[in-house]
């Protein structure tokens, strides 16, 4: 999976760059946001402005990082989902858990940075 990861303050950016993102490359990338709440980041933001499609083991592990890092007190939201996503997330319910911002810079705001 493409994905690079970087602080801003105390909150840590993960950038998705596949436009595909399906159950074969979540381990990576479920690995890769779990290592972060290992590391004492609590505060996690997902871009996915480059993501077109989302699988529903996809939606289940956006979920499951959700309830791990709201277990470990931090927060966790997504920015720059695409509508097709935005659906995805939509009929799932996960919008209902997950907060969604239209871009980077409202979602860091957000955090209250």
């Amino acid at each position: 999976m493409n994905l690079t990861t970087e602080q801003h303050g105390n909150i840590s950016i993960v950038r998705v760059a596949d436009a595909r993102v399906m159950y074969p490359m979540l381990g990576d990338f479920s690995a890769a946001v779990s290592s972060l709440v290992a590391g004492g980041h609590k505060n996690v933001l997902i871009d996915l402005s480059k993501v077109t499609y989302v699988d529903s083991a996809t939606i289940g592990c956006l979920m499951d990082l959700y309830r791990q890092i709201n277990g470990a007190g931090g927060h966790f939201k997504l920015a720059g989902v695409q509508k097709r996503v935005e659906t995805m997330l939509t009929m799932t319910g996960a919008q209902n858990f997950i907060q969604i911002h239209a871009d980077e810079s409202a979602a860091v705001r957000s955090f209250g940075a």
